[in-house]
């Protein structure tokens, strides 16, 4: 038996670098997925590297906006019947981001409504349906910003550090339904838009170069992820957990 025979999961984002790598993970592991992103053409290309098969169900939708996440959910259970599993991957920073000082006002919502708002909108309306399942997981993404002092980033670190303090409250307050809560938290991540990132930024080639194993590639975020997902880590929750090529500790 596979690792997530049985399991049906909700993943976000779905059509970004980390979270095609985890959509296309999970169904080698026999789980069936919605995938959730915002672009219809790119949940296509995740369906094809994935596979292509029925296990997979696209749905073009923001996790921003609470009647779509709502939909989201609804479709997943019409769909396979149940919930298990929530992998908040939708996120992310731009250029424009910056020190307080310098950050545009409206940066900091836009990270703030995309990184934190999101992760809770989906977690509000997917965990009713995991306890009627019997309970489940939850794999929020945090970021090694979280974690350490990274410059130029401070509307990014604000919203991820949200959602590794919220990841914790969670697990508590949802442990009682059978609902784990952890994080992941990424270091540098090879996805296409930490590459188009990494020639505008010269802070992140600095950064990069502080990886002592080198930069982290996408699939190494799903490795982790299938563990969170699986009974294997049954008794995790509430846990941030870097995979992060020991920048953190540097």
């Amino acid at each position: 038996m596979n690792r997530l025979t049985g399991k049906v999961a909700l993943v976000t984002g779905a059509a970004g670098g980390i979270g095609s790598a985890v959509c296309k993970r999970f169904v080698e592991q026999d789980a069936r997925i919605l995938a959730l992103d915002i672009s219809h053409a790119a949940l296509e290309q995740t369906i094809k590297s994935a596979g292509g098969n029925d296990a997979i169900v696209p749905f073009v939708g923001d996790i921003t906006d609470a009647a779509s996440v709502k939909k989201a959910i609804a479709t997943a259970v019409q769909a396979f019947g149940k919930l298990d599993v929530l992998c908040n991957t939708a996120g992310g920073s731009t250029p424009q981001d910056a020190r307080v000082t310098d950050a545009p006002e409206e940066e900091f919502w836009r990270a703030i409504k995309l990184d934190l708002f999101g992760t809770f909108l989906c977690c509000k309306y997917a965990i009713p349906e995991m306890a009627k399942a019997g309970g489940g997981s939850i794999v929020n993404f945090s970021s090694m910003v979280a974690l350490m002092a990274l410059p130029e980033r401070d509307c990014y670190t604000a919203a991820k550090g949200g959602v590794a303090s919220l990841t914790r409250s969670m697990a508590f307050e949802y442990a009682a339904d059978k609902i784990r809560v952890n994080a992941i938290a990424p270091g540098l991540t090879l996805s296409d838009r930490a590459k188009a990132l990494l020639k505008e930024r010269a802070e992140l080639k600095r950064l990069a170069d502080q990886h002592l194993l080198g930069p982290c590639e996408p699939d190494d975020m799903a490795h982790l992820a299938v563990y969170l997902a699986s009974d294997e880590s049954r008794v995790v929750t509430g846990q941030v957990l870097s995979v992060d090529s020991g920048v953190t500790i540097y």
